[in-house]
């Protein structure tokens, strides 16, 4: 090869892996037919930019995508650009069976393809440019969408399924093998949830059990745990009315109002949404992305399952976003407890109780593409894990 001439991505790779350089990239077979490459999650604890991200940021600069000191570095657009060129490449082919995503190191196999006729054929343009989103346990409600010129590269195609792995914690699963459009699971059930009394922030949590979280003033009702598997979910007590400074009249009219609440709501995230589900005596409203109504109270059934947003349809409003085909989507989830809500006559912030709930897959999502409105509640969902009562 003359010198100065760039490798292809299979001789590039093949030279990182036997560098030794890279820690984690391996070869996974004697036979050095396999590797390994490293795949930590950004979002770690323990995770280190310059280890972690070592290799996806030498091809970013083997590219010409990345200079040293003048492009600001992304991590996760590295991560997308050697993903993506390895997806379309006809070299290599991953080998989900091998794929170690849950340790504490953890690591993607991928198999050189031969030069004898079985290497995975060539996406078409068409299959390149769609994305299809399948929920769980829901085959019917997939909703395909272009992202065709959206972003201007060619390999951009795939920054929105990248951005779900990375950035939501989704799942990518093969259904089929070689040419086969992917399907997402969504498995990002984080939710911020911010308790309000008459307007006053009183304690924001950021959830993190995959059964979601009980608001309520008692404790988890029994016999009806199981809503969305063994329930684990994490339990949020609404906070004394002493805790902020109201007029006694309005302190008394809230300690009678939380009586009512003493079972409370389920609130969880699923792969196809967010659901609600109201055990509590006192009335619950709400709006949200799927509220029937926007002018007049929405009402929560006692003993009902009701969804509050939809995944597939936030997905694929946000790619008509991106494309100038409308507004961004909306994520907020708005709970009113014992007081008609939306009420065009009082301003919410009258209500006596009331909580904002956002999941955080749509949150960043939003964030990644610059979409969200710069609202303060939402600048704690990264810096407050745990909880924090105001």
């Amino acid at each position: 090869m003359e010198e100065g001439a760039k490798l292809h991505l299979k001789e590039w790779l093949i030279t990182q892996v036997d560098s030794g350089k890279y820690e984690g990239l391996c070869w996974e077979d004697e036979d050095k037919t396999m590797f390994r490459i490293p795949w930590k999650h950004a979002a770690k604890k323990d995770y280190k930019q310059t280890e972690d991200a070592a290799l996806f940021k030498a091809w970013a600069v083997y590219k010409g995508k990345y200079r040293e000191g003048r492009d600001k570095a992304d991590p996760t657009m590295w991560k997308t650009r050697l993903r993506c060129a390895l997806n379309k490449s006809i070299d290599f082919h991953e080998v989900p069976e091998r794929n170690q995503l849950d340790i504490t190191e953890p690591y993607k196999v991928y198999r050189i393809q031969q030069d004898n006729g079985l290497a995975r054929p060539a996406e078409s343009p068409i299959i390149k440019n769609q994305i299809f989103i399948e929920t769980k346990g829901s085959p019917e409600s997939q909703y395909p969408s272009s992202i065709e010129n959206v972003l201007t590269e060619p390999y951009l195609c795939s920054v929105l399924e990248e951005l779900m792995r990375e950035h939501t914690y989704c799942e990518l699963t093969d259904k089929k093998p070689k040419t086969q459009l992917s399907h997402f699971v969504c498995t990002d059930f984080r939710m911020q949830v911010t308790l309000l009394y008459q307007g006053q922030r009183v304690m924001t949590v950021t959830t993190s059990s995959p059964d979601g979280c009980f608001i309520l003033q008692g404790r988890v009702p029994l016999g009806n745990e199981r809503i969305y598997g063994t329930c684990t979910a994490q339990q949020l007590s609404f906070p004394s009315p002493g805790s902020i400074s109201l007029p006694s009249c309005m302190a008394e009219a809230m300690n009678r109002l939380l009586c009512h609440l003493e079972k409370g709501v389920l609130l969880w995230v699923a792969p196809d949404g967010v659901f609600i589900k109201r055990f509590c005596q006192g009335r619950v409203y709400w709006s949200g992305p799927m509220a029937q109504h926007t002018d007049r109270p929405n009402k929560l059934e006692r003993e009902k399952t009701f969804k509050l947003l939809d995944i597939p349809t936030f997905l694929t409003e946000l790619q008509s976003c991106l494309k100038g085909k409308g507004p961004p989507p909306s994520c907020e989830i708005e709970l009113c407890f014992g007081e008609e809500y939306p009420d065009p006559n009082v301003l919410k912030s009258r209500k006596l109780i009331m909580a904002h709930v956002v999941p955080l897959f749509a949150v960043e999502l939003l964030q990644k593409f610059n979409l969200t409105e710069t609202e303060e509640k939402w600048l704690t969902l990264s810096s407050n894990p745990e909880g924090e009562k105001m």
